[in-house]
């Protein structure tokens, strides 16, 4: 069985990709297994441009298969901030309650039709320090006036989607999993996998 390496230290990340990986027939591990695992500066302009910089910095330096993602939120209203510094927009030290307060302050005085954002996640395969595959997916939604509800993690309680009028961070995960861009890009990186493997 081959191992397959998720690019990622970040433990609710890591958990929510196995969930989504489960099927693939490969030995999951994280950058936490990986001794002396190079550390990567996402600084890359787009979603796509980091997740491949990091399945191929990993995958060069494990020479094997690597899947990496970058994904955050882009609001319309803020000019499509916070981007690709989705998880570092309040502070280089990465709180998802601090990012939502500084969302939820910068549009104080905007209305709820002004309000409109996506969620976008790039997922980048590499196997022997070449890419075999990219996707990017998205999801739309608004930008709730207050956080609500303590599923997921990062801007999931902020992130209001209209039809069932709750956040992400108040569905759950069964409604999140049938919808979110994190969703719809592993399961297309797990059927690519599937059939690769």
């Amino acid at each position: 069985m081959r191992e397959l390496v998720i690019a990622t230290k970040n433990e609710k990340k890591l958990h929510e990709l196995k969930r989504y990986l489960k099927e693939v027939n490969a030995r999951v591990i994280s950058l936490k297994d990986i001794k002396q695992a190079p550390r990567i500066i996402e600084d890359g302009e787009t979603f796509k441009e980091n997740a491949i910089k990091k399945a191929l910095t990993v995958s060069k330096f494990t020479k094997g298969l690597v899947l990496a993602d970058d994904s955050g939120l882009v609001v319309k209203a803020l000019g499509s901030k916070p981007g690709v510094k989705s998880s570092r927009f309040a502070s280089p030290r990465k709180s998802d309650r601090e990012n939502n307060r500084k969302v939820l302050k910068l549009l104080e005085n905007i209305p709820s039709h002004k309000r409109q954002a996506k969620f976008v996640c790039a997922a980048a395969i590499a196997d022997k320090g070449r890419i075999i595959k990219v996707i990017e997916k998205s999801c739309s939604g608004r930008i709730a006036f207050e956080t609500k509800g303590s599923y997921g993690f990062g801007y999931d309680p902020l992130f209001l989607i209209p039809k069932y009028k709750k956040t992400f961070g108040a569905l759950g995960l069964k409604v999140k999993d049938k919808m979110s861009h994190r969703s719809k890009a592993l399961k297309k990186a797990r059927e690519f996998l599937k059939k690769y493997l």
